[in-house]
């Protein structure tokens, strides 16, 4: 029998929150079973990787970039083109209105729309658009995923209750505690083993608030002047950060490190995850840094459905940068003579990817072959 032929609609295939839930998924799916293949607009570093596991890249123009007319033409060309696609698993968030909608048109028969976040992007104009698509989401897909119940609250509404949670899980092998990691990221940026290390992974948009970051930062390394801090990631802020850390005199103890195909042994290398962020629906990124054994200091915008560990320790965005520092700085402290991974809480929670991939394989097979 051959496999089930997935389709996943992205705006991108770069570093993320989704995307890695994704590539995290591909990896440890039965590929014999269930075959993935991608809808994208933005090239990103997991093209390579898809590709030599047997996926398909459909390249479309994305709606921002010639308009959804534009998109919605490629899209539709795609969902026609034989042999059909039974299944669409579009992680657009509100965008999947449109693709729902289209996909239902082709005469798709499963049509998945997945919400991984709480709150809408972009300026005023965008929202309204997104706005616009997400009502579309109801009438026009067949099944509700989401990554948090706060995400499907979002998305869904008054049909949250129906959406199945699908947790961002990872493989907790590749977080284990390290002592050779955490010296070798240590030698890479000359660093003594006493220097306390702050660090984030996300990309530079308003979103992740990377100018709060550099706050926090700033007054930590007022109290504790041998302190570093670790950016990883990409994105349109990035150039401003760079200047703001130049305006606050911290060249010297900041890094930016761009996109890293590295981040389990970064990780090791830090004492504290510093995560401010405005909204998430459930960052992949902290499930990494608690399974590496890594304290967390992170805003209440975000759901506690994260805190699977006492690693996590969670502050207003309205607290002061002082408040914010002197926690981070405890977490250090506290944490660093007994660090150990919590494996069996990471899995125990749900978060195991085997887990997810094992479940997932079955409802994608479910729905095609229900008699198997």
């Amino acid at each position: 029998m051959a496999a089930v032929r997935v389709l996943h609609c992205v705006a991108g295939l770069a570093h993320g929150g989704y995307e890695s839930l994704i590539m995290n998924l591909y990896r440890c799916i039965d590929r014999d079973a269930v075959q993935f293949d991608f809808v994208s607009s933005f090239p990103g570093v997991y093209e390579s990787e898809i590709e030599a596991l047997g996926g398909v890249i459909h390249r479309i123009p994305f709606i921002t970039q010639k308009g959804p007319f534009v998109y919605t033409h490629a899209l539709d060309r795609v969902l026609t083109e034989s042999p059909r696609y039974p299944i669409v698993h579009s992680h657009m968030d509100k965008f999947s209105g449109l693709v729902m909608r289209e996909a239902k048109k082709a005469g798709i028969p499963v049509r998945i729309a997945h919400s991984h976040n709480t709150q809408n992007e972009g300026g005023l104009a965008f929202q309204v658009v997104k706005d616009y698509y997400g009502k579309m989401v109801l009438p026009n897909a067949t099944h509700l995923f989401a990554c948090s119940k706060a995400a499907a609250d979002w998305m869904f509404g008054t049909e949250a209750a129906r959406a199945h949670i699908v947790l961002n899980g990872i493989d907790p092998e590749r977080f284990a505690v390290s002592e050779v990691a955490r010296a070798s990221v240590r030698e890479e940026f000359g660093l003594s083993d006493e220097c306390l290390v702050f660090g984030h992974v996300g990309r530079f948009t308003p979103q992740k608030n990377h100018d709060r970051i550099l706050d926090i930062f700033s007054v930590v390394h007022q109290k504790a002047p041998d302190s570093t801090l670790l950016l990883a990631g990409t994105g349109p802020l990035l150039d401003e950060m760079r200047q703001k850390t130049a305006r606050l005199g911290l060249v010297d103890c900041v890094h930016f490190l761009g996109s890293r195909e590295d981040v389990p042994r970064l990780l090791q290398g830090m004492d504290v995850f510093l995560f401010p962020s405005l909204h998430e629906g459930l960052p992949v990124t902290l499930i990494e840094a608690q399974a590496s054994g890594l304290p967390v200091t992170a805003a209440s915008t975000i759901t506690s459905e994260v805190c699977v560990t006492p690693l996590v320790r969670q502050l207003s965005l309205e607290d002061s940068n002082e408040r914010w520092a002197d926690t981070a700085l405890e977490q250090a402290v506290q944490n660093r003579p007994v660090r150990t991974s919590p494996r069996a809480q990471i899995a125990a929670a749900g978060y195991d990817i085997r887990q997810t991939a094992g479940w997932l394989t079955n409802f994608y097979l479910g729905l095609t072959h229900p008699n198997d």
